[in-house]
């Protein structure tokens, strides 16, 4: 575990405010100079602290769907989920896999526009890997709410907590090809300069400043941020999944547990739970005293509850890959 001074941490709390804010602005608000913040950022980087600096762009608004798949495994061996893990990076409705230990071995994320395509997909991965999946579940993602690494800093700004990033928030934005590769460049380099775009896409950066702000204006970006390593700063990503005995309880929930510094996601989905919450916490005992606090809150709200952890993240590709 690597041991950040306070103002690393500032630092770091600012870029996932808007990893796209200047240097100046950072050492404001951390009350640094620009080029020690540089220095820090580039140490961070190099320490393996921060791996990403992204957007979350609302894929919903571009006409996609999400689907979401858990797979338990049997009869593998190491060799066997390494081909299965493979498998599913090379194909590009992929965004998300990573690795998890609970009740599910894989989790799948997909972007899908084209029925007939994910129908092909799924077809030669069972041809392929049937024998191998125990279990499978499917569900469809309707809403991700994106919150604040709030648990960085004692002193956040609780106001910060009342402004996150939501995908799947509003319907369809027609976009060209110019928009759509200006989406590609910024998903995995939010802090990448008007000049590198501008040259990547084969415009002017007054093109490209006033293409971003009209997709910042119409939703399709919703915000840029900071992907950490989370296990070197002594944290775990565990995802809970969440049944009701009395559903009219779930926006009052939704309203209380969102004030908890320790929350990343809500997901709104389609599928086999009720709720569902993603919390960046140091062990297992900081989980249950969450969920804890929650049935004592609500105490005939909740029927159960279950959960798992992310092990190891295997793609992370925050937009589509082909523009259809």
């Amino acid at each position: 575990m690597v041991d950040l001074d306070i103002k690393d941490r500032k630092i770091l709390y600012q870029l996932d405010l808007t990893s796209r804010q200047s240097l100046s602005q950072i050492g404001k608000a951390v009350r640094l100079p620009k080029n020690v913040v540089a220095y820090r950022i580039n140490k961070l980087v190099e320490r393996g602290i921060i791996t990403n600096f992204y957007t979350i762009i609302d894929a919903f608004r571009l006409g996609y769907l999400s689907v979401r798949l858990y797979l338990t495994y049997q009869y593998t061996t190491p060799s066997i989920e390494q081909n299965i893990v493979e498998h599913f990076k090379n194909n590009n409705l992929t965004y998300w896999i990573a690795s998890t230990e609970g009740q599910y071995n894989l989790v799948i994320i997909m972007y899908i526009k084209d029925m007939n395509e994910f129908s092909r997909f799924w077809k030669e991965t069972l041809i392929r890997y049937r024998p191998y999946f125990q279990h499978y579940y499917f569900s469809v993602y309707l809403q991700l709410i994106h919150y604040k690494n709030s648990y960085l800093l004692d002193d956040y700004n609780p106001q910060d907590r009342t402004k996150p990033e939501s995908i799947g928030s509003g319907p369809p934005v027609a976009i060209d090809d110019m928009d759509f590769k200006i989406l590609q460049n910024l998903a995995n380099n939010s802090r990448m300069p008007l000049i590198e775009i501008a040259n990547e896409v084969g415009a002017t950066s007054s093109t490209i400043r006033t293409r971003i702000k009209r997709l910042e204006q119409e939703g399709i970006i919703q915000g840029y941020r900071t992907e950490l390593d989370i296990l070197k700063l002594g944290y775990r990503q565990f995802k809970v999944d969440i049944n009701f005995d009395d559903y009219s309880k779930i926006d009052a929930v939704s309203r209380y547990i969102s004030q908890n510094p320790h929350l990343y996601y809500i997901t709104k989905t389609a599928g086999q739970n009720d709720f569902e919450v993603t919390f960046r916490v140091k062990n297992i005992e900081e989980l249950h005293d969450i969920m804890n606090d929650l049935r004592t809150k609500f105490p005939k709200a909740i029927k159960d509850y279950n959960y798992f952890y992310i092990t190891k993240h295997h793609k992370l590709q925050y937009m589509p890959e082909q523009h259809k």
